[in-house]
């Protein structure tokens, strides 16, 4: 999939044009992908995501966002999108006219568009689906996504990553939501007690489920050679030592090795607890202890 930073970096085609932050490509954008995808095989022509980083909603209201870049570019990219640009949403680029992004339109020469059916765009949200008009002779406007009459929005999965509901993110997603980030040095305490975790550091900003959870991680050992790993993550303030900053820790079942630097995508498969402070070391060891055994009962089948 080739990638954009501005629709004028393009060559100067026809195309078919969907619309939007994409933040998490959950099902309802997934809709969406699919109505853009059958514009392009009916006018046969690139299909191209126009998409913003970060999401609009984290600039104007300053939520975390559920995709980093890379993120979201990986799942555009599985779901068949030939193109995506994806500009910068910059506060310039948020107070621009509506015209102006009408312009930025016309230089994708779109033979259809595909947005949701409460687009708007423009400086004060000002430009509306008939203002789309004006620059391709077809609109295809999606009214919203439900799933057993729960709206699929972005908004709602983070409602559920909060309270660590990573099944109820999962039905809104289509998938297990996963998080990818480097591991870093931490403070090796998990070692002491017998339990050795990996300190992910992962994007500032980025939405993660608080709490315990039965997880699988995927390593990549050589280029395209993925390994996947039963495992737990703890994601919190570690109250039991005093903690002050958010962690994501994760503990990989009978692994033997130092993934220090290495990029590790981690999925999230079952809330197992919620964060709380213990006694001391010894009463959390026996904790992680249990936690591990429900972990593994949690992942017995999964590959």
């Amino acid at each position: 999939m080739k990638t954009y930073v501005s629709p004028t970096q393009r060559p100067d085609t026809e195309t078919v044009v969907a619309i939007g932050s994409f933040d998490g490509v959950h099902l309802g954008h997934q809709a969406l992908l699919a109505q853009l995808k059958a514009k392009g095989r009916e006018h046969r022509v690139p299909t191209v995501v126009y998409t913003f980083d970060p999401p609009t909603r984290v600039l104007t209201q300053g939520v975390e966002f559920l995709s980093t870049l890379p993120e979201k570019l990986g799942l555009l990219a599985r779901y068949g999108i030939d193109e995506t640009v994806a500009v910068p949403f910059t506060p310039e680029f948020a107070s621009r006219p509506k015209e102006a992004f009408l312009d930025d339109l016309r230089a994708l020469r779109p033979r259809a568009v595909v947005v949701g059916e409460d687009f708007h765009f423009g400086r004060g949200r000002a430009g509306s689906l008939a203002d789309l008009r004006a620059v391709t002779p077809e609109i295809v406007a999606l009214p919203m996504h439900q799933l057993g009459g729960e709206d699929i929005k972005s908004t709602r999965i983070r409602e559920y990553l909060k309270t660590g509901d990573v099944d109820g993110a999962r039905r809104l997603l289509g998938r297990h939501y996963d998080a990818q980030g480097v591991v870093v040095q931490g403070d090796r305490l998990g070692r002491t007690i017998g339990w050795p975790t990996a300190n992910v550091q992962v994007p500032q900003g980025k939405a993660l489920p608080l709490g315990v959870f039965a997880v699988v991680a995927i390593t990549e050992r050589g280029p395209g050679n993925l390994q996947r790993h039963h495992g737990m993550a703890n994601v919190g303030f570690r109250p039991t030592v005093n903690g002050t900053e958010r962690r994501f820790e994760v503990h990989l079942f009978d692994y033997q090795g130092d993934l220090y630097g290495e990029e590790l995508e981690v999925k999230f498969f079952t809330f197992l607890r919620g964060e709380q402070r213990f006694g001391g070391l010894e009463e959390l060891k026996a904790q992680i202890g249990r936690d591990a055994q429900a972990a593994r009962q949690a992942l017995e089948g999964v590959r």
